[in-house]
């Protein structure tokens, strides 16, 4: 059984994006388990706008609603990891929010044992697997949904961000990639994913 289908066995949504990195598959892995997105203009426009509703509520009423924490890979829960196959990890959130709703989840097991009701679970993971002399590295985005509020909700934030999500996400192989195959010396921060 794949990490996914441990973490998230049932989805409603997914999206999943592929790459061929000159590298091998447990390297890859180290890579992403360390991997510390580089500033990058679009990621920052497009969180500007989703943040932008936490922002104005938070100026309306700045002593009823929090600054908003801007969302950083920082924020997923290191779920799990298969040796130099799969890595994982979590979320459980209100992510249609503005503020995303994020629950704090100290551990793989609590993720699988959080079910709230009026809230999603998302798992992202990565998968490596030996093509000849290269590694084929599928990235993978499952949500689930437990009650028709949390679907209703999240089924057009879905349809909002899975364009500019996806392009980040090709983005992203793009720049593991090039870490990977060029070793360019790009700064790695623990905890990403």
């Amino acid at each position: 059984m794949s990490l996914m289908e441990k973490y998230l066995p049932s989805h409603q949504f997914s999206e999943r994006h592929q790459t061929t990195i000159r590298c091998k598959p447990g390297e890859l892995l180290d890579i992403i388990q360390n991997f510390q997105p580089p500033k990058d203009r679009l990621g920052d426009i497009a969180m500007s706008v989703r943040l932008l509703p936490a922002r104005l509520m938070h100026w309306v009423a700045p002593s009823r609603v929090p600054r908003p924490s801007p969302f950083t890979p920082a924020n997923f829960i290191p779920l799990d990891r298969d040796g130099d196959r799969e890595i994982v990890g979590g979320l459980i959130g209100k992510f249609w929010r503005p503020d995303f709703g994020l629950l704090v989840i100290g551990s793989p097991s609590e993720f699988l044992a959080c079910n709230p009701p009026k809230t999603a679970k998302l798992v992202i993971g990565f998968l490596a697997e030996q093509v000849g002399g290269a590694t084929l590295l599928t990235t993978e985005t499952r949500v689930y949904c437990p009650d028709r509020y949390s679907l209703t909700m999240f089924a057009p934030y879905w349809l909002a961000i899975r364009p500019v999500s996806g392009l980040l996400r090709r983005r992203m192989l793009r720049t593991i990639r090039e870490i990977a195959e060029h070793g360019d010396g790009r700064p790695g921060a623990v905890g990403a994913i």
